[in-house]
């Protein structure tokens, strides 16, 4: 008696791509979105929206108490409190979607990507790195948007990421913010390729 074939569902991947502040990770995310038509995956956070910001585009915009639920409950792939507000990734939407087949794409910090990696090691991780330290401190001095000793406290704490994050051996792929197009494109290959 022939055996029928039957299909296995594809699954989908994570990719998360992470990045010390101001390395272009979220223009580079938004170019390879557009591109290859993954789905981005909205991170939640208890700070209130900037001009522009929309509610389910740019973030879930929660507030503390639903956030403290979602931390109880298991319900977040990764979770920080920063400056005072939590930003966290659901993980409802993330499983779904790779349920149903898609490339999902995580753009969070490097602590982010270290917790993803603890529930999810067979993630794809990506990280994106400035040509050299003095060129993140240039791009992010050139952003205007913190007073000088803010911008100091961001820049020391981005160099210790980057260390931790070369050490922590994870990382399936590193790319190099030198060129932004250039950059994209690496991105939108890795993405093919998962």
């Amino acid at each position: 008696m022939p055996m029928t074939e039957r299909k296995m569902p594809k699954v989908g991947k994570l990719v998360v791509i992470t990045g010390p502040s101001g390395v272009g990770k979220s223009t580079m995310v938004r170019q390879a979105l557009r591109r290859t038509g993954a789905t981005f995956s909205v991170s939640a956070t208890t700070r209130r929206p900037r001009r522009g910001e929309v509610d389910g585009k740019d973030y879930g915009f929660v507030d503390r108490p639903a956030f403290e639920k979602m931390i109880a409950n298991g319900g977040l792939l990764e979770w920080a409190e920063v400056y005072g507000d939590y930003y966290g990734t659901p993980a409802g939407p993330v499983q779904e979607a790779t349920a149903a087949g898609k490339t999902v794409v995580l753009e969070i910090d490097l602590q982010g990507g270290l917790q993803v990696h603890q529930k999810i090691p067979g993630a794809v991780f990506v990280l994106v790195l400035p040509p050299h330290l003095g060129e993140l401190k240039r791009r992010l001095d050139g952003r205007k948007t913190e007073p000088p000793e803010a911008l100091e406290r961001r820049f020391a704490q981005a160099q210790k990421e980057v260390d931790a994050a070369r050490r922590s051996g994870i990382y399936t792929h590193t790319v190099v913010n030198s060129d932004l197009e250039q950059a994209i494109d690496r991105v939108v290959e890795i993405l093919g390729q998962e």
